[in-house]
């Protein structure tokens, strides 16, 4: 079984991992109350998508 010659750097690692990591989570702002939601889905805040009322809201 092949083993590798010589073991590899920490830099070398470290330069190697500097591409895996995490990126920023989309984001758009719903049209009726401006508030930050995932594009695509309901607001969370108001429940509304596409202008229309999807989830209603209870008064608390």
């Amino acid at each position: 079984m092949p083993n590798p010659k010589r073991r590899g750097s920490k830099c070398r690692r470290d330069k190697r991992r500097t591409h895996k990591k995490l990126s920023q989570p989309a984001v758009s702002t719903c049209p009726q109350c401006k508030s930050i939601k995932r594009p695509h889905a309901v607001c969370p805040t108001c429940g509304t998508y596409k202008g229309r009322e999807v989830i209603a809201k209870t008064e608390a």
